[in-house]
């Protein structure tokens, strides 16, 4: 991985890429014909200013393979390979999957040759349909798969040790909320098994085209490199499982929410006790690493 940089203001060193403006973006698609649609979540950034502030983020440079889903008209995918990135791009569009490769060849030289893209479905992508091992996960998240997206990414590539994704305002808040606070739920918990999270500012809806009605954040994600949990499948499938049960009934007492996955109310308690969690406390308060040791010491008693 190139140096982290998170949002740290630093020179942006253009190569022989040109981004694209407002006026180019607003032309491809007329030339392509092409709609943006609410479905697949199709808002575009025209801003340059905004593109190098989403790269400088991410911290990723030359010796970096990015992951990036939903390059749309090729935006952000041309700030990536501006600092030296190699970058497979994941659209579930067909007209920008075939359109894609010829504006990044039209925009760039040597390049290209660190590009590739793939017409396929986010959620059903896997390490087989990439060549290589990707380091990094960039991208601007259509807001209807946001959350699925960036755990099907952890999931499925250990080697993916940093993300950074623009999402929905409303998504950055909950991905980042702490325990306790009200919107503090399933996705903040899923998400910090894998890794820190960290929310990285906001972003105006003036930059996109379309204009969305709503404000974007950018969130981080830096991969745990020594986690204090058991990373394997079958425990991350009980542990979540653990945690969907908990957050259906949120406003109960644990001894109450876990009654039926422990086999009583006594059961719940007694587990709960042994991992150091007192059984009147809400599941809403629960941090990853209570959900963790509820599990373990439940497996062992």
């Amino acid at each position: 991985m190139g140096r982290l940089a998170g949002m740290q203001r630093e020179s942006w060193c253009p190569l022989t890429i040109r981004l694209l403006g407002r006026t180019e973006i607003r032309q491809l698609a007329k030339d392509l014909d092409f709609r943006p649609t609410k479905t697949l979540g199709q808002n575009f950034v025209h801003d340059a200013n905004t593109i190098r502030r989403i790269v400088s983020a991410s911290g990723v440079g030359k010796g970096d393979h990015v992951i990036e889903v939903g390059p749309g008209l090729g935006s952000l995918t041309l700030g990536l390979l501006d600092k030296g990135a190699a970058v497979t791009a994941v659209e579930v569009d067909p007209l920008l999957a075939r359109r894609l490769p010829t504006t990044i060849k039209e925009h760039s030289h040597s390049e290209f040759n660190r590009f590739s893209v793939i017409h396929q479905d986010v959620l059903n992508l896997s390490p087989a349909d990439i060549q290589g091992e990707p380091t990094a996960m960039v991208a601007n998240l259509p807001y209807n798969v946001a959350v699925p997206a960036l755990l099907r990414i952890l999931t499925e590539f250990d080697s993916v040790k940093t993300i950074l994704v623009m999402v929905q305002s409303e998504v950055a808040d909950r991905l980042t909320a702490e325990p306790g606070s009200r919107i503090y739920g399933v996705p903040s918990v899923k998400v910090r098994y894998f890794g820190k999270v960290k929310r990285l500012g906001t972003v105006s809806p003036a930059v996109f085209w379309p204009i969305p009605r709503v404000y974007s954040g950018l969130v981080r994600i830096d991969r745990h490199a020594d986690a204090a949990w058991p990373s394997d499948a079958g425990f991350r499938k009980e542990l979540f499982d653990l945690i969907d049960i908990s957050f259906a009934q949120r406003r109960k007492t644990s001894r109450n929410a876990f009654a039926e996955w422990a086999g009583s109310g006594d059961e719940s308690a007694r587990r709960l006790l042994a991992a150091s969690i007192d059984p009147a406390r809400r599941g809403e308060t629960l941090d990853v690493a209570d959900f963790a040791r509820l599990l373990e010491r439940s497996a062992i008693s």
